[in-house]
C-alpha cells in the first residue's frame, strides 16, 4: 500500500506540473506549502513525470485498457494467446475485421501518457538551467523510445521528431525517419549518462528493476539499441550493422544477466483478463511448440485446461476460427503464474542473448559465438522462470513442434509447417539457424506479444497459423497475415492533412495488409 500511495502521489505531482507551468511561480509562494525551491531540490518537479510513463509503455490499469493496447493486438497476432470470447459476433481483430474503437489505444496511451511527460521533463530541465538535470532528459528519452518504437511497429509512421514544437506537433515522420531518431536518442543517452553513473538522484523515481542505477540504465538503452538494430536488418543492413556493432562495442555493456521490468504497484492486467474475465487462453502455436518440445516453461506460462474432458492437458485455441459462444473454448488453458505479482516485463536478459546470437550469425563484430549465445539465452530463460532440466533440453535433437488438433472442431486442425529442433545445428543453413534462434527467442519473450509479433513479421519465425475466417474484405492476405494496424480514427478526424502525408510514407494503402518499412518479404539473408 505504501508503494501504491507513493506512485499516486508522484502522479498527482506530475499532473499538477502539467497544468501549472504557465504560472509556476505564483502557485508555489504559499509560506505554509512546499516552495518551488524545495520541489526543485527534491527533483519532484521532474521526477513525478516519470510515473505515468512507467505505467503506460504497457498500460497496467485498468485491465481493459491493456487488453486494447496489447491484448487484442500483439498478444494474439504473435500466436501467444487467443480469446475464447467471440467479441462482436466473432467479427473482430482475430478474424481480421479490425475494430477502430479498439485499435486506437496504443496511440492514445503513448500520446496521452508518455510523450507529453517527456516534453514536461525536457522543459523543466531547461527552465532550471542546471546541467545535472540533463540525466533526467536522457532517461526520459530512453523510456520514450521504449514506448514509441512499439507504437511505430504497430502503425508505421508516427509523430515523433516534431512533437515538441506546437506548430509542428501534428506532423508525422516516416518509420525510417523515426527509427533513425530512435538511434540518435539512444546513442545520446548512452553517451550522456556515462558521467552520471555515480548519481543517485533518479533512485526515488525509478519504478524499474534497475533501481535508479544509471549504469544499468545505460545497459538497458544499449540493449534496446541492439533490438532496434536487428529490427531494421532486412531493409537497411548497413544501418543495422552500424548500430548493432555500436551496442556490441559500447562500454555501457548489455543486459546479459538482469531482466528489465517495472514494479507497477498493480496486479498484472492479464491476471484480470485471463483469470477474472476468462477472455484469453493459450494460443495454438504455444501448444504446438511447447508441447512438441516438452518444454518445462509451459507449466509457468499456462495452466492445464479446466475442462474435465481434456484430462488436465495444456490446450490452446487457434486464432481466427468460428466461435459461437465463450463456453466452447473457455475451459482451455488460462495464463499461468508467469503473470503473478506486480511487475511488467520490458526486456529479458534471455532476449539479449538471442539478439547476440543472431548478430554473431550475421557476422557482426563483437557478437561472440552463435551457439554459445543461443544456449545462454535458453539457460537464462529457464533460470528466469525457475525451471529445471535445461541441460537435457539443450541436447534434444529429435523433438519438433507438434501438429495442432482442435479439441472441439477438427476443421481447425493443422500441421505445424516446420521440423525446427532444439539442439543447435551449426551446420544448418543461415535460415535454419535463424529459425532456431527466433523460435527460442519467441518462447523466452512471453508474454510480450507485441515484440513477438514484430519479430514474426520481420523474420517469418516461428511459424504462425493462418486464420480460418478472414473478414478483412480482401485487404489482408490470409497466408501473408496481418502486417500493421491502420491509422486511428481520431487522428483521421482531427489531423487529416498530416495523416494523408503519413499514408504516403507507407508501402501501400492504410490497412492491415500493408507491410511496414522494415518488413521486407523473402529471405532473411
Amino acid at each position: 500500500m505504501n508503494k501504491l500511495l507513493k506512485y499516486l502521489l508522484a502522479t498527482i505531482l506530475a499532473v499538477s506540473f502539467i497544468n501549472c507551468t504557465d504560472n509556476f511561480e505564483d502557485i508555489n509562494t504559499d509560506p505554509n506549502g512546499i516552495s518551488n525551491q524545495s520541489l526543485t531540490q527534491m527533483n519532484n518537479h521532474i521526477g513525478g513525470s516519470f510515473t505515468p510513463m512507467f505505467l503506460n509503455v504497457f498500460n497496467v490499469t485498468p485491465a481493459w485498457n491493456y487488453q486494447l493496447q496489447q491484448g487484442l493486438l500483439g498478444d494474439v497476432y504473435s500466436g501467444y494467446m487467443t480469446p475464447p470470447t467471440p467479441f462482436a459476433g466473432n467479427v473482430n481483430n482475430m478474424t481480421y475485421a479490425l475494430v477502430d474503437g479498439w485499435n486506437g489505444f496504443p496511440w492514445s496511451d503513448a500520446y496521452g501518457s508518455v510523450m507529453p511527460f517527456v516534453l514536461d521533463i525536457k522543459n523543466a530541465v531547461e527552465l532550471g538551467n542546471d546541467p545535472s538535470g540533463d540525466k533526467f532528459v536522457y532517461l526520459a528519452n530512453i523510456i520514450k523510445v521504449s514506448a514509441m518504437h512499439r507504437v511505430s511497429d504497430i502503425y508505421g509512421p508516427i509523430r515523433y521528431t516534431k512533437f515538441d514544437d506546437f506548430t509542428t506537433t501534428g506532423e508525422y515522420d516516416s518509420q525510417e525517419t523515426a527509427y533513425n531518431a530512435f538511434f540518435n536518442d539512444l546513442g545520446a543517452a548512452i553517451d550522456g549518462l556515462k558521467s552520471f553513473e555515480s548519481d543517485s538522484q533518479f533512485v526515488p523515481f525509478d519504478m524499474s528493476s534497475l533501481g535508479g542505477d544509471i549504469a544499468m540504465w545505460r545497459k538497458y538503452a544499449n540493449s534496446l539499441r541492439l533490438r532496434l538494430a536487428m529490427r531494421v536488418v532486412n531493409v537497411n543492413p548497413t544501418l543495422a550493422k552500424t548500430q548493432g556493432e555500436k551496442s556490441l562495442s559500447s562500454d555501457a555493456g548489455l543486459l546479459e544477466t538482469q531482466d528489465m521490468y517495472i514494479n507497477t504497484g498493480f496486479a498484472h492486467p492479464i491476471t484480470v483478463i485471463s483469470g477474472s474475465w476468462g477472455d484469453v487462453r493459450m494460443g495454438a502455436e504455444m501448444e504446438s511448440i511447447l508441447e512438441g518440445f516438452g518444454d518445462g516453461r509451459e507449466e509457468k506460462y499456462f495452466n492445464p485446461a479446466s475442462d474435465p474432458a481434456l484430462n488436465g492437458v495444456f490446450k490452446g485455441i487457434r486464432m481466427g476460427i468460428e466461435i459461437e459462444a465463450k463456453g466452447q473454448y473457455g475451459n482451455h488453458s488460462s495464463i499461468g503464474s508467469v503473470i503473478d505479482g506486480e511487475t511488467m516485463q520490458w526486456m529479458t536478459a534471455a532476449e539479449v542473448h538471442f539478439l547476440m546470437a543472431e548478430a554473431a550469425l550475421r557476422g557482426w563484430s563483437g557478437a561472440g559465438n552463435v551457439k554459445a549465445h543461443y544456449e545462454a539465452g535458453i539457460r537464462t530463460s529457464f533460470s528466469q522462470h525457475s525451471v529445471s532440466g535445461v541441460d537435457a533440453y539443450l541436447l534434444d535433437n529429435t523433438s519438433t513442434p507438434k501438429d495442432f488438433v482442435d479439441a472441439i472442431n477438427p476443421i481447425n486442425n493443422i500441421a505445424y509447417p516446420s521440423d525446427v529442433k532444439i539442439a543447435y545445428n551449426n551446420t544448418g543453413t543461415n535460415e535454419e539457424q535463424l529459425e532456431q534462434i527466433i523460435t527460442q527467442k519467441w518462447i523466452a519473450m512471453f508474454p510480450d506479444g507485441q515484440e513477438a509479433w514484430s519479430e514474426f513479421r520481420r523474420t517469418g519465425y516461428p511459424r504462425i497459423y493462418p486464420v480460418m475466417i478472414n473478414n478483412s474484405g480482401g485487404t489482408i492476405d490470409t497466408n501473408i497475415q496481418i502486417r500493421r494496424i491502420n491509422f486511428v480514427s481520431n487522428e483521421i478526424n482531427t489531423n487529416s492533412t498530416n495523416v494523408n502525408t503519413a499514408i504516403s510514407y507507407l508501402n501501400g494503402p492504410d490497412n492491415g495488409g500493408t507491410r511496414l518499412w522494415w518488413d521486407i518479404p523473402g529471405s532473411n539473408f
